[in-house]
């Protein structure tokens, strides 16, 4: 029994530390592969057995093969790369919307709106050259276009969000699937969790799949007693038993820019919270570039409504023989300030000048605007009627209820004194047209004739009056935007703009750098070290060497018995 077991002793040796030195091998061959978890062979003393009343060793067994993984660890990897891939995401989105906005060079917005009122200077200073009248409105016309090109900048942004949004959705889906098909792989190779080993080429993959997910999604994860995972996101599940659920997306139209929102296949709930690539995307589109659009066309309204009160209130060297106005109402019979017009009038007045070409003679007549909610107030169809009763204009509604005035053969029409908006409300003797920072425009009718740009308030062709205030615009108050400046308003989103992104910046890089604590830490338990392996291998071929000694010389002491 003495030779047999030791012989039986050292066999099962050979065998173990072989086992050993091709893990070794593996871990190895596998040192720079991505998501690979290092393994180690797991080695328990053998069961000894009784003879008289001595016990006995029967060597060494190998109990495993089992990867070095620290599995805490690996959720708050999750949670970190979440985290960190959500916030990069943001600050990516930022950044983007930074450069559009071209505020370090000399294309931006606020510049371009100083040039244009610089050039209204100019007719201030020399209101009698014509030259200047037109080199105003072409610089309307830039400043317009320049609104329209930072629109479409942003649109596109948001656009191509969109598209960042489905790809992610199908590299979420194929995750998913990877790791719906690799549980059941895994729970077959472990016997359900009744072996001893790991699976760690496929367990590899399937980390490998989690961390990448976690990336994209909010994701938690919980490993089961048979070797399987399940997913959740929130209170939804992704993968739970053998069921999985996926991602879809839905697509709308927002502010005139089709996107795409995600949401679960089955339980058909939206993603929430602000972890994972997904999310941050989202985020950055809903949040930061839309906020963006609606300050944006904040600005532009404001802009339109305030200075065309200003020109409207004002004439310039030629008069109208008919005009159009650029704003249609809704409803005809309601009073004006819920007639469904763009701008909102108010209670006030108007002028209209009708002047005889021939004898220069001309008649001032007040409109007045009844918006006081006391009575019946003034409707665009009452509108019309007052209009039409002045000798030599006359009065009628579109077909799409747009208000139209026609002067008389050798009469001009002009306005004044607007103290109620109603002119600017309706797009009559105004400069610009549009209502957002999509469709901003110059009244075609100034592009039409230069003349009609209303410098002066009637003192002819040296008149600068209106012009004065249409320059010094960009420094009043208005209360459509808290009573800030167009330039402070303007100045004030692009600061905050600015700061929020270096917030986000300091947050991106925190995340990141807790992440990569977390992943140096999974590097030195779960990672390969080339000297470590090799150290272990030598430890192997040595025990190897003495287990064949061992043989051998058993071998050469039945040699001595068989001799005898």
């Amino acid at each position: 029994m003495g030779l047999s077991a030791a012989l039986a002793t050292a066999g099962r040796a050979l065998e173990v530390f072989s086992a050993g030195l091709q893990i070794s091998g593996q871990n190895i061959a596998n040192a720079n592969t991505p998501d690979y978890v290092r393994e180690k062979l797991v080695l328990q003393s053998n069961t000894p057995y009784l003879k008289g009343n001595l016990i006995f060793g029967t060597g060494v067994l190998a109990h495993g093969i089992r990867q070095q993984i620290d599995k805490y660890l690996e959720t708050r990897i999750h949670s970190a790369n979440g985290d960190s891939a959500g916030s990069a995401a943001r600050t990516s989105i930022f950044q983007q919307l930074e450069t559009t906005l071209q505020e370090l060079g000399t294309s931006d917005l606020s510049t371009s709106l100083n040039e244009f009122l610089g050039k209204i200077n100019d007719v201030v200073n020399q209101p009698e050259i014509a030259a200047n009248l037109d080199l105003a409105i072409q610089e309307g016309v830039q400043f317009a276009q320049d609104i329209v090109a930072l629109r479409s900048r942003i649109d596109s942004l948001r656009t191509a969000q969109s598209v960042k949004v489905n790809d992610l959705v199908e590299e979420a889906n194929r995750l998913i699937e990877e790791i719906h098909r690799l549980n059941p792989q895994i729970v077959a190779a472990e016997a359900a969790g009744l072996g001893t080993s790991d699976a760690g080429g496929l367990r590899s993959q399937r980390y490998g799949a989690l961390n990448r997910l976690a990336e994209i999604l909010p994701i938690e994860m919980r490993e089961m007693p048979n070797g399987s995972v399940e997913v959740f996101m929130g209170s939804d599940y992704l993968l739970l038993g053998t069921e999985s659920q996926k991602l879809e997306t839905v697509t709308s139209v927002d502010r005139g820019v089709q996107i795409v929102h995600v949401r679960l296949a089955s339980s058909k709930a939206p993603l929430s919270g602000s972890r994972g690539e997904l999310n941050g995307i989202l985020l950055g589109r809903d949040e930061t570039l839309t906020g963006f659009v609606d300050q944006l066309d904040q600005f532009t309204s404001n802009l339109i409504y305030e200075f065309n009160k200003i020109h409207a209130s004002g004439e310039g060297r030629a008069g109208f023989t008919n005009v159009t106005g650029t704003y249609a109402a809704a409803d005809i019979t309601l009073p004006l300030n819920a007639a469904g017009l763009p701008f909102t009038p108010t209670h006030g007045s108007f002028q209209v000048k009708i002047t005889n070409k021939a004898t220069g003679l001309t008649e001032t007549v007040t409109i007045d605007v009844d918006l006081d909610g006391i009575g019946a107030d003034t409707s665009l169809d009452d509108l019309r009627g007052a209009l039409d009763g002045i000798a030599n204009i006359s009065a009628s509604l579109s077909a799409d209820r747009r208000l139209t005035l026609s002067a008389s053969a050798g009469y001009e029409i002009r306005f004044a004194n607007d103290t109620s908006g109603t002119l600017a409300a309706l797009g009559i003797n105004t400069f610009f047209t549009g209502t957002s920072s999509q469709d901003i425009g110059v009244n075609s009718a100034i592009l039409g004739n230069s003349g009609l740009f209303a410098a002066g308030r009637g003192g002819g062709s040296a008149d600068s009056s209106n012009a004065v205030l249409l320059a010094q615009f960009s420094d009043r108050p208005i209360a459509g935007l808290n009573n800030l400046s167009v330039n402070e308003y303007y100045e004030g989103i692009v600061s905050r703009l600015a700061q929020q992104s270096a917030t986000e910046s300091a947050i991106s890089s925190g995340y990141s750098a807790f992440r990569d604590a977390l992943l140096n830490q999974r590097a030195q338990y779960s990672g390969v070290s080339i000297d470590e392996e090799a150290l272990q291998m030598m430890d192997f071929q040595r025990s190897y060497q003495a287990a064949a000694r061992m043989i051998s010389t058993v071998d050469e002491l039945y040699k001595v018995l068989l001799n005898i």
